[in-house]
């Protein structure tokens, strides 16, 4: 059995449980508890927020975390040219930045302010600082709507390395999707085909299915002259439908099997239109996505309609309106609660069948057997409409003199023709 890690952060905002959640990686819970306040400002939330770097905080991203840096040095901090992401030599860390002389939300307005900037990101940074975050937690999606891998590299230059990654990251795409979307269909029982027999284990069903296989990667600019080389985080991507062997669900369609041919047909192709050239890219960055979520055929919604579930459960939905046969018993439940109906009852105390106040005394089963008023009416006059028929007048009607067919005078000419052609 294959034991996977998992880590927990728990605390009163998404900041805190984000940053929280990192204490104990891989595999562990880590709870930031109250005080949160106190009138010596040594409380739990500006001690655990001041150890962290102000560009690992949540909601502070690179270009912002620059001018924090700068604001705190007096200068741009220097880089570490050897780190992939972009990682600085000097580390500012957030209890710098408050303890800088006159900083407030007002102060941090005036300096990450601006053209293009978002309203008020003064007041925003300052809250974020002081571990004050009052974004909304959001109800989880059944259904994601994408499943993005990625994975980053200090050079990745030869299509042999390429290739072996891809692979690393279509068998963990695979496997998430699995355990994203698939569900237990526990109306379809696995069937042994050797013995026919069914088995207790329920089959898998996909609860969605994405349409689009989405690559994308981050070169690394060419180097300069000096041997410097230009920053970028400029990502290019590709995207083609997905392959649809990717929903195989049988022992033979394993992540492995699957993922081999989804590289072979599939990413290699994609990679082929990013990169035209055979050599002479260097990538910092790979990833692979499945998107453009599709629902499943399902009872309440999707590409369509779930037939099967519907009939499976018909029978309870349409228990109330059900005609029964005289001396057949329902359930109790199966009686509406409801004023406007009244349960009619057969001499021996048995329920029959809940019908409007309105009774008919004609208690044949069967819908059709039991006529409404309208339909009673019209069955009153066929008897009169069938005479009228029969005792139509020679002189309203034309009688046919080769078959004694008898017809209305419009319908003469036709009937004439009709004989002539026979």
């Amino acid at each position: 059995m294959a034991y996977h890690t998992c880590t927990v952060g728990i605390s009163t905002n998404k900041l805190l449980s984000k940053l929280v959640g990192n204490v104990h990686k891989p595999n562990d819970q880590t709870t930031l508890f109250p005080p949160y306040t106190s009138e010596d400002g040594q409380d739990n939330v500006t001690l655990f927020i001041d150890s962290h770097e102000v560009g690992k905080i949540p909601g502070i991203g690179f270009k912002i975390a620059q001018k924090l840096r700068a604001l705190v040095l007096q200068r741009p901090a220097n880089f570490d040219q050897g780190l992939v992401y972009g990682g600085t030599k000097e580390k500012v860390l957030a209890g710098d930045v408050r303890k800088v002389s006159d900083i407030g939300p007002e102060a941090l307005e005036q300096i990450l302010g601006g053209v293009g900037a978002p309203y008020s990101i003064g007041a925003k940074i300052w809250g974020l600082l002081n571990g004050i975050d009052d974004s909304e937690v959001g109800q989880a999606r059944d259904v994601p709507t994408q499943i993005s891998l990625e994975d980053s590299y200090i050079r990745l230059d030869t299509i042999l390395e390429v290739k072996s990654e891809l692979l690393l990251l279509s068998k963990s795409l695979l496997r998430r999707m699995r355990a994203d979307l698939l569900e237990d269909d526990e109306d379809v029982l696995e069937v042994n085909t050797d013995s026919r027999e069914s088995s207790n284990v329920s089959a898998k069903r996909w609860l969605a299915f994405p349409k689009t296989l989405r690559l994308t990667t981050r070169p690394r600019p060419p180097q300069n002259p000096d041997g410097s080389r230009n920053r970028s985080f400029a990502r290019i991507s590709r995207s083609g439908p997905m392959p649809n062997f990717v929903f195989g669900l049988k022992d033979k369609d394993n992540a492995e099997t699957l993922a081999e041919r989804l590289v072979a047909e599939a990413l290699l192709p994609l990679f082929r239109q990013l990169h035209p050239e055979k050599s002479g890219w260097n990538l910092s960055l790979v990833n692979v996505a499945a998107t453009n979520m599709v629902g499943a055929a399902s009872e309440m919604g999707g590409v369509g309609r779930d037939i099967s579930k519907m009939f499976k459960r018909q029978d309870h939905v349409l228990k109330d309106f059900k005609i029964t046969e005289p001396g057949d018993v329902l359930p109790t439940e199966s009686i509406p609660d409801n004023d406007l109906m009244d349960t009619a009852v057969s001499s021996d105390k048995t329920a029959i069948a809940s019908t409007p106040r309105y009774q008919f005394e004609d208690t044949r089963g069967g819908s059709e057997d039991l006529p409404t008023p309208s339909q009673e009416a019209t069955c009153a006059t066929q008897d009169q409409w069938q005479s009228e028929d029969d005792d139509m007048l020679e002189e309203d009607a034309y009688r046919c003199e080769d078959c004694g067919a008898v017809m209305p005078f419009f319908a003469m000419g036709a009937h004439t023709r009709w004989h002539s052609y026979s």
